[in-house]
């Protein structure tokens, strides 16, 4: 049998681990925070602007264009007003933390194929935290 099939352990204790996951409390606030995001239009459309605004800054910046102080301002004063806004930062704070979980697993999971079994503390810590995953074989960084 196939260690992917979906009758095999890996597989079953997979999603033995999902189920765990989905039905974790902290889980559950962290997804009940997005989906007050989600439908919330006024929380979404300012948090878009906000977003849109910050890559049109990076892009004038990376071409070298100066940006000037007023619409360092506006932007700057824009972001605190998001910040300012319950829902976009809970929003913002869950997707954090939920992406956090998501790279804590995969370390985990990663780890272990490359040991061939499970990795001690001190060997996730070694694999660092960076974008670029820190031990090697990650391929380029971010960006």
């Amino acid at each position: 049998m196939s260690i992917v099939a979906e009758d095999s352990a890996v597989i079953v204790k997979t999603k033995e681990l999902c189920a765990q996951i989905a039905s974790d409390p902290s889980f559950l606030k962290l997804q009940a925070d997005v989906e007050r995001f989600l439908g919330d239009d006024s929380a979404r459309l300012q948090y878009q602007s906000v977003h849109e605004r910050g890559e049109e800054l990076h892009h004038k910046q990376h071409a070298g264009v100066e940006l000037g102080a007023s619409e360092i301002r506006e932007f700057e004063s824009a972001r605190d007003a998001l910040f300012e806004n319950e829902i976009a930062r809970d929003f913002l704070s869950a997707q954090r933390e939920l992406e956090t979980l998501q790279k804590e697993i995969g370390k985990y999971i990663g780890s272990t194929i490359e040991l061939g079994r499970v990795p001690t503390a001190e060997e996730l810590a070694d694999k660092g935290g960076g974008c670029c995953g820190g031990g090697g074989g990650g391929g380029g960084c971010c960006g």
